[in-house]
This record gives structure tokens, C-alpha cells and sequence, in this order.
């Protein structure tokens, strides 16, 4: 992909995929750690619960990364996270769960910082036609690091203990420092004080999406799905332990089969977008997690495994179809605020529905909240599938309708070259 060309963006993804590597091993593996400690699946999904909290701050993350140079924000952030794994390492029984909540919160945090000043830099490193190809490396490359990761992750905890793992998911933050201490990247906003109030800065990613249709339809459509998306997070470890009749372990292998659905989720969303367009390859994405929930509900191997494919290439499809028209239908100016607020739409609602589940799980069978998963997001699918936005800018990557005839430059009814909300305020030459 041409992406891959950029000698910068490689040094980015190598950054990414370092952190993200090791982060996956380790707070996969908080959950499972959290059962073992307790035997209880609240207690393992609460572990979900505590890592979407801190999306409750996203316009603050949003605000951060575009008010500071975005590089050094980043480097900053993993070194922070390699220091606060380490206090795992007085982690010894059930006595200790809050500190493993408490990394888990950190994690949530350091993922809203990361994923919006890593939303600018990208913005500032390549072109447009070539932002969707970009998000699909990077969600592909992270969510495609679960083959491995949680494999890894399992067998260190299960062989050398949770504090081991700490230790080396520390070490992995360094290294991420040390790729990105070699990027250069010239930002196309200087850091500056805002003239706006505080809380109008800071919220300036809603408005923004609010106002741009296609925005719009694809973050609230996802918004709504992720209201009940989140109890899945809890209902798998019933799934494997009720339904499979198997270990909290085997998440881990479970969660290797969902990065298999992600590699081909990133291998196939470009060519989706460029056929249907970004809201319709939304909308699909959320219908493949209506997929996912209905096979969750079968007590069979291979149909869990069949789901964890449909939620691999749910989770690839929605993102990198959220990430690429915030990018591309936003202003250097706001890619911080917009992302973040992108990236709230989906994890507060995720997180709130996740942390139902732990309430509901032991009070429901896990196939009813399943079947209710499913029709939510059915209907969440049916809308951006149905009646899709089609914003002007994104016309070119969409396949084209027979051609009408053109009308003269400037004469009533000509379109414009571009919607006033894709605007974008960097130089032409770094556009």
C-alpha cells in the first residue's frame, strides 16, 4: 500500500505496533487474571468496564493533543504507561484486584491520548487518498497483533505469573518511545492558546461532527450500536465457560481467532469503501456483529469461532471507516477533539453497556443478552445501509454514477468544489 512508502509512517506504525503488542498481551490478560483472583465474571469484566471509563474525558484528551506538539505527546504517554505496568508487580491476590483496576484505567486513559494525537500526525504525514489505506495498516496491525498477542500473553502469565508480563509489556512502551524519537513530522497547527472558554474548546469535536452529515451518521449509528456491543465483553467468559465448557484461558485463543477477522476486515475494508462508500461499509460492519451475537448463542466450537471472525471484522470496518471520514472531513485545527470525541461515541457507550453486563450476566441466561445484542444492532445496520450519507469530498472514493452533463463554471446550480466542512487549513502543499 502506498502508505508503506513513507519512510515516516513506517517508523509511526512500527511505534504502534510495539506498544500495542504488548499492551495486548498484558490487559487481555487482566480479565482472566481478575477471575482467577476472584472466580467471578463480574470481577473479569470489570476489568472492560475500567479500561472505557476514562472515555468519559475524551474531549480533554482531544483538547491535550491539539494544544501541545503531538510527537513528544505520545512519547510521553508510553513512558508513562511503562512505569505504571510495573505496579502489577505487588499484585500477589484478590486483596490486590484495584491495582490491577486501576492499570486498566491508565490503559484507557493512554488510549485516548494516543489515538488522538496519532489521528494528527497522520493527518499531517500523508495525503488524503491515502489516510483509508493508512487506518486500514494501523487497525489491521492492531487488531491483527491478537493472533499473537494473546497467545504470548496467556502462556507467560500461565508459565511466569502477571508480574512478568508487566515487566515486558513495560519494556515494550520504551521501545515504542525510542521509533518515535526518530520521527520527524512538521504539524501543520501550531500550539497556540485557544480564545475560546475552556468548555467550548473542549467540545468543539462534537459540534464539529454534529454539523458534517456523514459524520454525523456513522458515529451515532455506531454510538447506538455499542450501547449493548459491550456486553459481550462480559457474556464471552460465560460463553466459554457455560457454552464450550472451557477455561477462562481459552479467551486468549478466542481472541487470536477475532485478529484473524480483523486481517481480513483490514485487507478488505479499502476496496468496500471505494465500492459502497464509508456510511454503508458502517452500517455492514455493525450488521456483522449481529452476526457474531447469533453465533455466540450456539454451544459449538466452530460457531464461536465463526463469531469471533464477524467481531474481528466488525470492530476493523467500523473504525477504520470512523477514523478515515473524521480525518478527512476535519481541519488540522480539530483532529485532536475530533477523534476523541469519534473514539467517545463508541467506547462510553460500549462502556456502559459492558459494565450492565456485569450486572446482568448473573441475573439473565448469556443467550438472551445475545439475542438482544443482536436485534439491536440490526436495527442500528439497517439505517447507514439503507440510506446512506454521501458527503461531497468523498464522492471520488466511492464508485461513480453514470455521468450528467456539466454545467458552465459558475452558473446556477454548479456544484461546489467542497463541502465547508471538509475544509482543511494546511497549506496546499501539505495537503
Amino acid at each position: 500500500m502506498k502508505p508503506l512508502a513513507d519512510p515516516r509512517f513506517r517508523r509511526l506504525l512500527i511505534g504502534q505496533a510495539l506498544s500495542g503488542f504488548g499492551s495486548s498481551a498484558l490487559y487481555l490478560t487482566l480479565g482472566i487474571w481478575a477471575k482467577d483472583l476472584t472466580g467471578s465474571n463480574a470481577a473479569a469484566g470489570g476489568v472492560e468496564a475500567a479500561l472505557g471509563a476514562p472515555m468519559l474525558l475524551s474531549p480533554l484528551f482531544g483538547h491535550l493533543a491539539d494544544r501541545v506538539r503531538r510527537r513528544p505527546l505520545l512519547m510521553a504517554t508510553n513512558a508513562l504507561m511503562a512505569l505504571a505496568v510495573l505496579s502489577l508487580l505487588a499484585v500477589h491476590d484478590g486483596g490486590q484486584l484495584w491495582l490491577i483496576y486501576l492499570v486498566a484505567v491508565c490503559y484507557g486513559v493512554a488510549f485516548g491520548v494516543l489515538g488522538a494525537a496519532s489521528a494528527g500526525i497522520r493527518r499531517d504525514l500523508l495525503p488524503d487518498d491515502q489516510l483509508t489505506g493508512a487506518n486500514a495498516i494501523l487497525q489491521t496491525t492492531s487488531q491483527g497483533l491478537r493472533i499473537i498477542a494473546p497467545l504470548a500473553g496467556v502462556a507467560i502469565y500461565a508459565v511466569a505469573g502477571g508480574g512478568t508480563l508487566a515487566v515486558l509489556n513495560s519494556l515494550t512502551f520504551l521501545a515504542a518511545i525510542l521509533a518515535l524519537a526518530g520521527l520527524r513530522v512538521e504539524e501543520s497547527v501550531a500550539p497556540e492558546p485557544s480564545r475560546e472558554p475552556f468548555l467550548r474548546s473542549a467540545l468543539a469535536g462534537i459540534r464539529h461532527i454534529a454539523a458534517t452529515p456523514v459524520l454525523a451518521q456513522i458515529g451515532y449509528a455506531a454510538a447506538c450500536a455499542f450501547c449493548v456491543i459491550g456486553l459481550s465483553q462480559t457474556v464471552m467468559f460465560a460463553v466459554v465457560d457455560e457454552g464450550l465448557g472451557r477455561p477462562p484461558s481459552a479467551l486468549g485463543a478466542l481472541n487470536a481467532v477475532q485478529g484473524v477477522g480483523a486481517v481480513i476486515g483490514g485487507l478488505t475494508v479499502s476496496a468496500l469503501i471505494r465500492r459502497a462508500g464509508m456510511a454503508r461499509t458502517a452500517g455492514l460492519g455493525i450488521g456483522a456483529f449481529t452476526v457474531a451475537a447469533l453465533a455466540y448463542c450456539v454451544p459449538n466450537l466452530a460457531c464461536v469461532v465463526a463469531g469471533e471472525v464477524a467481531d474481528g471484522i466488525a470492530i476493523t470496518w467500523i473504525m477504520v471507516v470512523l477514523s478515515s471520514a473524521a480525518q478527512l472531513h476535519t481541519p488540522s485545527r480539530l483532529q485532536g477533539r475530533v477523534n476523541a470525541m469519534c473514539t467517545m461515541l463508541v467506547l462510553v457507550p460500549q462502556s456502559l453497556s459492558l459494565a450492565a453486563g456485569t450486572v446482568l450476566i448473573d441475573r439473565f441466561d448469556y443467550r438472551t443478552l445475545l439475542v438482544v445484542m443482536a436485534a439491536v444492532t440490526a436495527v442500528c445496520a439497517a439505517v447507514p445501509v439503507l440510506r446512506p450519507v454521501v458527503a461531497l469530498t468523498e464522492r471520488t472514493f466511492v464508485t461513480p454514477a453514470p455521468a450528467e452533463p456539466a454545467e458552465p463554471a459558475g452558473a446556477p446550480g454548479a456544484a461546489e468544489p467542497a463541502d465547508r466542512n471538509t475544509a482543511d487549513s494546511r497549506p496546499a502543499a501539505q495537503r
